[in-house]
């Protein structure tokens, strides 16, 4: 049986009566933001930012799989009012806040992807680094009541979990793509991300499961 959680968020999925105006905004800056990388020449950046993103998107499709495969609750659910829920653990406020992320974490970045710091190489260091912030942001988001944890593997005391499957494939992608040698590799990579994204939500979505 759905959790409480599960099934008020169920009530509101893709539901646009919550929509507000704040929402213009809100694209009218991603975009500022994406085109100004892009008026910089800073394509590589933003090509990361949507392989981070495309990430993210599996993720949401796994996690809305576990909630109606197990007839129970998604690994991670959305509490509290929401301008609009996607899928049953994202709503349009994690997109946007994903995005501006995923295009932050490669300004970190320094230009040579073999200095080390610290004795580590810089691309392993900041992407551990930037996925504890993640999952420090995640606690302060459970404990705020808004981020809700149903199932005991994945909760506060086990930091380790968020941290290898719910962020470090994130960053270890991104930088990946950005350290890729051409544009068409980077395209490449990012056509089999979200190709592989389309087919798992045409699978979900011909059983109902999103």
């Amino acid at each position: 049986m759905y959790s409480e959680n599960t099934l008020q968020t169920l009530e509101t999925l893709r539901d646009p009566a919550n929509m507000s105006w704040i929402v213009v905004p809100m694209i009218g800056l991603l975009c500022y933001v994406y085109y100004k990388e892009l008026d910089h020449g800073h394509i590589s950046r933003v090509l990361a930012a949507f392989a981070f993103f495309g990430m993210d998107i599996f993720n949401e499709l796994w996690n809305s799989l576990v909630a109606h495969a197990t007839g129970f609750a998604p690994v991670w659910g959305i509490a509290g009012p929401s301008i609009f829920t996607i899928f049953i653990g994202w709503n349009i406020e994690i997109v946007f806040g994903f995005m501006l992320v995923a295009l932050a974490a490669t300004m970190t970045l320094p230009k040579d992807p073999k200095m080390k710091i610290l004795g580590v190489n810089n691309r392993v260091l900041l992407a551990i680094v930037n996925s504890i912030l993640c999952v420090c942001v995640e606690n302060l988001l459970h404990a705020a009541g808004l981020l809700v944890w149903e199932w005991p593997w994945w909760n506060a005391q086990n930091p380790w979990l968020i941290f290898l499957l719910g962020y470090m494939p994130f960053f270890a992608v991104a930088f990946w793509v950005y350290d890729m040698t051409s544009t068409k590799k980077k395209l490449t990579a990012l056509g089999s991300i979200y190709g592989f994204n389309a087919l798992f939500l045409l699978g979900l979505a011909s059983f109902g499961w999103v």
